[in-house]
């Protein structure tokens, strides 16, 4: 069986080599996962949300290795210290809405003779297929409620960020879960698939590309298994005329470039009212070009290397072909010395005079590129935003709270934020439209998608 190797971004060293599992290892972990999580099932929730909070204080209590390591598999700056403020956050709301989440649900109508509810019961097995650019976020924004909710887990991590899953084990262990509840699975995509086609899990989650939302799909179809798809984006943001200036510049700066960019409801394309345009362009270009592009094991470093060489490459392509359409970049990238072609280091970019017919405004570029356009009015900077096979999140950047909701009822998007981008609220469902995926997690409605509501209509004697 093939090797799975993750090449650190740093230096393009080989950082880590697994062997990918076994059949019998694969068949070994499904039957354990079968056999634990239905006696899982019933442990009441509270016992097993305490489980959920040892984990996370197991995973804390990591965090200063977790870092700098995290750094070497893909790029992220030590100075912004790792993601455990977002992840215990979700942890903890998730921990304290649950046994209200999965309580059963009553008829409001209540009929003499008759006991009525509809009871969540946990689906059985979830598979988490994560990502590389948040690895601990996005993983535990399933496993944490999936756990809770009475299933068993499956994690197969990303290559990039294969020690992540590795931690996420070593975690579960040192909070005493039962054997075979949780299991990382080191996995080849074919094995993956192999598993989706078997029909062998009960729930599949996957964060990543739309190409690989399809293949997610093509290896499920007929197997039935249900699925949550968190897939492509091109959030927009738009400024209007009476927008709190420097907040909203100084938050859309960092909406588009932290992390690098590789962020799945980062900023990809913003659209300002007219008559900010020029003093906004300005402001932008002046705060981007503050970024220090270096190793992110150096406490200075404030942008990081991409996670692969061939990740940055698409971006360079992208500004090559909007530049050779007439757009204008206003960042010099020879004031980064580390910005060299060939490798992952790439400077930040300020791209205007740009048009939908670019790639750049138009696909995915999960990267430190981000075009601006002038727009005259409300219903102009919609049907931009709107003109997206995606749709995640969009952010409207404004001082009138109306307006911001008259007009986010009308974009085409998952969730809609005022004022803030780049942010996952756990009491809200994480969920998109379009191309971007189907399904949801987080908040309640993330409970449900983790389980299946079982009637009772019980007629008394």
């Amino acid at each position: 069986m093939s090797d799975i190797i993750c090449i650190s971004p740093v230096d393009g060293s080989e950082l880590a080599r697994r062997p990918a599992a076994s059949g019998e290892a694969i068949a070994a972990a499904l039957t354990s996962a079968r056999a634990a999580q239905a006696d899982w099932a019933r442990v009441p929730v509270r016992e097993r949300a305490a489980h959920v909070l040892r984990f996370l204080d197991a995973m804390l209590s990591m965090s200063a290795e977790i870092v700098p390591e995290l750094a070497w598999q893909m790029g992220r700056p030590v100075r912004y210290g790792g993601e455990f403020g977002g992840f215990e956050e979700r942890v903890r709301y998730v921990v304290d809405m649950a046994e209200d989440a999965l309580k059963p649900v009553i008829p409001h109508d209540a009929r003499e003779g008759f006991t009525r509810y509809v009871r969540r019961d946990p689906l059985g097995i979830v598979f988490v297929v994560a990502p590389w650019n948040y690895p601990y976020l996005t993983a535990v924004n399933t496993i944490a409620p999936a756990l809770i909710a009475g299933n068993a887990v499956l994690l197969k991590h990303a290559a990039q960020t294969i020690l992540v899953g590795e931690r996420f084990q070593a975690a579960m262990d040192k909070a005493g879960l039962p054997k075979g509840l949780f299991a990382n699975l080191v996995l080849s995509h074919e094995q993956t698939s192999q598993i989706l086609a078997s029909g062998s899990v009960d729930f599949v989650n996957f964060t990543g590309s739309v190409e690989g939302g399809k293949a997610i799909e093509r290896a499920a179809a007929g197997s039935f298994t249900p699925m949550g798809l968190e897939l492509g984006g091109k959030d927009p943001a738009y400024v209007r005329a009476d927008a709190d200036f420097d907040f909203t510049v100084e938050n859309l700066v960092d909406g588009a470039f932290y992390n690098a960019g590789q962020c799945c409801c980062g900023i990809e394309r913003i659209y300002v009212h007219e008559a900010l345009y020029d003093r906004f362009i300005d402001a932008f270009s002046a705060l981007t070009g503050k970024y220090v592009l270096g190793n992110p094991l150096d406490e200075g470093t404030t942008l990081g290397p991409m996670a692969q060489k061939r990740f940055a490459e698409l971006i360079r392509r992208q500004t090559a072909e909007a530049l050779a359409k007439g757009a204008k970049a206003h960042i010099d990238a020879g004031a980064f010395p580390m910005n060299r072609e060939g490798t992952p280091y790439l400077a930040p970019q300020v791209l205007t005079g740009v048009d939908h017919s670019m790639s750049v405004m138009r696909e995915e570029s999960f990267g430190p590129v981000v075009g601006i356009m002038k727009v005259k009015d409300d219903a102009e900077a919609v049907a931009l935003m709107n003109d997206s096979i995606y749709g995640l999140t969009a952010s409207i950047w404004t001082a009138d709270r109306a307006a911001a909701e008259e007009l986010g009822g009308q974009v085409e998007t998952g969730t809609v934020f005022m004022n803030r981008c780049d942010y996952l609220d756990p009491g809200l469902a994480w969920t998109g439209v379009k191309e971007t995926g189907r399904g949801a997690s987080l908040s309640r409605i993330g409970f449900e998608m983790l389980t299946r509501p079982k009637s009772f209509h019980l007629r008394h004697g």
